[in-house]
């Protein structure tokens, strides 16, 4: 499946995110994802929405940075473009299914 790969690389650049947390603090948000927001680690890539909204409850305005880097990890991962238009607004989940969009997508030759 070529979803694979890419939800692999989303999930380190989550834990690589939460880890600059400190490992106990990466731990207890995978358990609160886990038991309070019913989003599993591996599970992250198909509830972007619910994990987008959980980091929100935990963190509160602290989760914009926690999503911003797990943004800038993922596409360092990727090494690709993502396609964004101007006038949308930079939300989370959608970038994160931009990015999945373009990792899945043939390279296009210029």
């Amino acid at each position: 499946m070529a979803g694979k790969p890419f939800d692999r690389l989303l999930i380190n650049a989550v834990d690589e995110a939460l880890g600059l947390l400190g490992d106990s603090a990466r731990q207890s948000t995978y358990y609160h994802l886990e038991r309070k927001f019913k989003v599993s680690k591996s599970n992250i890539p198909r509830q972007l929405r619910q994990f987008e909204e959980a980091l929100d409850k935990i963190f509160g305005l602290g989760a914009k940075y926690i999503e911003i880097s797990i943004m800038r990890n993922l596409y360092e991962k990727t090494g690709r473009p993502v396609e964004w238009r101007e006038d949308n607004d930079l939300i989370f989940w959608k970038y994160i299914v931009s990015m999945k969009k373009s990792y899945t997508e043939p390279i296009k030759n210029s």
